[in-house]
């Protein structure tokens, strides 16, 4: 019976299981077909998360929660800083520094396919207890995996520890920066901009000798023109910087003229109304 229940698979879990595999398929595959290897470490980080779901399914807590808090949550993040920190471009990622590690990629991804297949051929083929008998042999999902890594797998353990400390101090060698010359002082860096002809003094502010002093209205200089310098060149970009041209400040000047026109009569008749009613 117990047999019987662990080979039997329901509708919900074969939904879950080929919508999530799907997705954790592309995220595979991003990983490997990203140009930016920041867009490849966030694919790496989704497939994460989905394998994490599907131990917990399989009721795998424990490694489903480790899945989570530390790979995810932890290593890939921690890829992902170091990746961000040492700005790793497209055209970085297309130099090959070993010849031929492209092939060896593909004959390991080829081998790794092969046993993966078979390793899913030979489960479809045979029964399974699924792991309510593993985890009651040791007395829990803990206790089993314990077991099992400190004495059959102590070895793939240690050596999986091993790659993670030298994958932490390649990453520090990587982002460490000898300086091969000494610093500019303050002096140095004023000069260089005198030099290079930039803007030495700060960026006047925006709306200066304006009507407004929001970060969209340029400041006008003391000719009536406006000054490109005093708004954001974000802003520019996106087109959104408010005309301050003598027309619109006409037209606006116009608009609150009658503005006021119009509510010294509203207050006008409602005086008159007062008035009236004493």
């Amino acid at each position: 019976m117990n047999t019987l229940a662990a080979t039997v698979t329901s509708t919900g879990e074969a939904i879950q299981f080929w919508v999530l595999g799907t997705i954790a398929v592309l995220g595979a595959l991003g990983t490997i077909l990203m140009k930016r290897a920041v867009h490849s470490a966030l694919s790496l980080a989704g497939t994460m998360i989905i394998l994490a779901v599907f131990y917990l399914a399989n009721g795998a807590y424990f490694l489903g929660v480790v899945q989570i808090i530390v790979y995810t949550g932890a290593i890939m993040m921690l890829f992902l800083f170091v990746v961000m920190l040492v700005g790793v471009t497209a055209a970085d990622s297309l130099k090959e520094t070993l010849k031929g590690q492209r092939w060896l990629a593909a004959a390991c991804g080829l081998g790794f396919g092969v046993l993966l297949i078979a390793g899913i051929a030979n489960a479809s083929l045979k029964n399974f207890n699924g792991l309510g008998a593993a985890n009651s042999a040791y007395g829990g999902n803990v206790e089993g995996i314990a077991a099992l890594l400190f004495t059959k797998y102590v070895f793939a353990f240690e050596i999986t520890g091993a790659l993670l400390i030298t994958a932490a101090v390649g990453a520090m060698v990587l982002t460490h920066r000898e300086r091969t010359e000494r610093a500019k002082t303050q002096r140095e860096l004023a000069e260089q901009r005198v030099r290079e002809g930039r803007q030495l003094p700060p960026l006047p502010a925006p709306g200066v000798y304006a009507r407004h002093n929001a970060v969209d209205i340029p400041g006008l200089l003391p000719d009536g023109t406006t000054s490109q310098l005093t708004v954001s060149k974000t802003l520019r970009e996106r087109g959104q910087i408010r005309d301050v041209s003598s027309d619109a400040l006409n037209d606006l000047k116009a608009l609150e003229q009658h503005a006021e026109e119009r509510l010294g009569r509203d207050h006008d008749s409602q005086e008159h109304e007062e008035g009236v009613a004493k």
